[in-house]
């Protein structure tokens, strides 16, 4: 159950797009150019949006000084986003045409993000007294249908939601919420995202303001473009500093995770985020040893480190394919091999890097080094590829050739993919994760009659009794069960 938190006020100042902002400049290294502007432009939309819906709750003319004061302050705040928008434009617009540009000038753009969201944030929060109305709860429809906030294009009816968004009234917290979450039914996202916005700005003592907060994270995951993802996993993890004890907190920590897990690259690539994945779900372990939702985590982190193992075996096969055409790198081939053997012992093809390391020992003439890994291949994979080759080789060295063990004998030969499995990984990057694509609060499929946490919270008037959890969607697991994966400190890679 959510513990309304006396640090509301530092929340406010510590949003989510807030967070995110930082995000990107620590991604910067990680994104494409075309990336990290598209991100931007998101964040900067959804900022005006917020600032255009403040706005036009405030008459034009007023003789009360605080409303013009108000109007001033945001009419500047709008306008310096505004002027932002056109140098993120200007800056796509030459990405698109090919045209050389200052990394630079992204760079600053990104670094001044934060504080700029900041000063937005605080600019909404301090002028909410001057948008207090008293309105009914129902949020205003025109008889036209028309668009809403600018957001799908604009128009004279924009002002479709002014008196929900823009004024604050007392108990109007519970209508934000309850439109946003129709909205995201109906996946207008970045519609959900203002409306549960509102609630954190204009609301501090509102029991649905962590609700929103966290609502908040799950609309970008659904979202799940690369700048999406970027955004949701820095929501989640901002939620977090927050709520650290909340009953949500070990999903919150997974969502987190899957973040990372869903921008992972193919064996060969980058692997920033597979390692930033493999953290979490280690951190996640470790504050939460006895979490039910051990068997998910165990199956993600199995996962992650294939990936990661992949990717270490890809780098040691060049060293070591060069090694055998007489062009050296042995040694490199023995460290990235030894790394998997130290670090990923449930990598599914552990038998050939085996292998291949004692190999490696060969041809530097330390047979008794490399009788070891053979011996390994022979107890431990009776059923696969390297067990004759491995026996081979022993009887040539006169070393002793082990019984295979009963959990070797057990281990099934590894599947191979055909040809259209192996076209799927090398050329379109596909990696099959059992991941699902649903927020901790907002389920993306729902069956009939089924409830998700948010729709839970809407009946409770912003509370989630323990009792009322409803039960997640069953993971679609793509790698058999194993035992409960074994909490090691994070490798790093040279």
């Amino acid at each position: 159950m959510f513990v309304r938190k006396s640090i509301t006020l530092l929340l406010l100042i510590s949003l989510g797009l807030g967070i995110a902002g930082t995000a990107v400049a620590q991604q910067g290294g990680t994104l494409t150019p075309a990336q990290r502007l598209d991100l931007l432009r998101s964040q900067l939309d959804s900022l005006r949006t917020q600032l255009n819906s403040a706005l036009a709750s405030l008459p034009k003319a007023d003789k009360d000084e605080s409303k013009d004061s108000a109007r001033s302050r945001l009419a500047g705040l709008e306008k310096e986003v505004k002027a932002t928008i056109s140098e993120v434009n200007s800056l796509r617009a030459k990405v698109d045409r090919a045209e050389r540009f200052d990394t630079e000038d992204l760079t600053k753009i990104e670094a001044a993000q934060p504080d700029l969201t900041s000063r937005v944030d605080a600019g909404l929060r301090d002028t909410a007294s001057a948008r207090v109305g008293t309105a009914s709860d129902t949020p205003k429809k025109k008889k036209k249908k028309g668009k809403f906030l600018g957001i799908f294009g604009g128009g004279s009816d924009a002002e479709e939601y002014e008196d929900l968004t823009g004024s604050v009234v007392a108990g109007r917290d519970r209508v934000l919420f309850e439109e946003g979450t129709k909205q995201v039914r109906k996946g207008h996202l970045d519609v959900a995202r203002l409306l549960y916005n509102t609630i954190i700005t204009a609301y501090p003592d509102s029991n649905y303001l962590p609700f929103a907060k966290l609502a908040i994270a799950d609309t970008f995951y659904l979202e799940g473009t690369t700048s999406a993802l970027i955004q949701a996993g820095a929501a989640y993890q901002d939620w977090l500093t927050f709520f650290p004890t909340d009953t949500l907190a070990e999903r919150v920590m997974l969502k987190v995770a899957e973040s990372e897990m869903r921008q992972m690259n193919i064996p060969g690539l980058d692997s920033t985020h597979s390692r930033k994945a493999e953290q979490r779900l280690k951190v996640l372990l470790q504050n939460y040893p006895q979490t039910t939702l051990r068997p998910d985590v165990d199956m993600r982190l199995r996962e992650v480190q294939e990936n990661l193992a992949m990717n270490n075996k890809a780098i040691g096969d060049q060293y070591y394919l060069k090694s055998q055409r007489g062009g050296g790198g042995l040694k490199g081939a023995q460290w990235r091999y030894r790394f998997i053997i130290d670090n990923y012992p449930n990598f599914s093809q552990l038998d050939e890097v085996l292998f291949r390391e004692a190999v490696t020992y060969m041809q530097e003439e330390e047979t008794d080094e490399a009788a070891k890994y053979f011996q390994r291949i022979v107890r431990d994979y009776p059923n696969g590829d390297y067990y004759e080759k491995a026996v081979e080789q022993l009887k040539i060295i006169g070393a002793a050739i082990p019984e295979p063990s009963e959990e070797g004998k057990a281990r099934p030969a590894l599947e191979k993919d055909g040809i259209t499995g192996r076209i799927m990984k090398e050329v379109f990057g596909f990696q099959p994760l059992s991941v699902d694509k649903n927020g901790v609060l907002i389920w993306r499929d729902l069956e009939e009659g089924q409830k998700d946490p948010i729709d839970v919270a809407v009946e409770n008037q912003g509370q989630l009794p323990d009792n009322r959890m409803p039960t997640a969607p069953r993971t679609r697991r793509t790698v058999p069960p194993t035992q409960s994966t074994t909490v090691t400190p994070v490798s790093t890679n040279p």
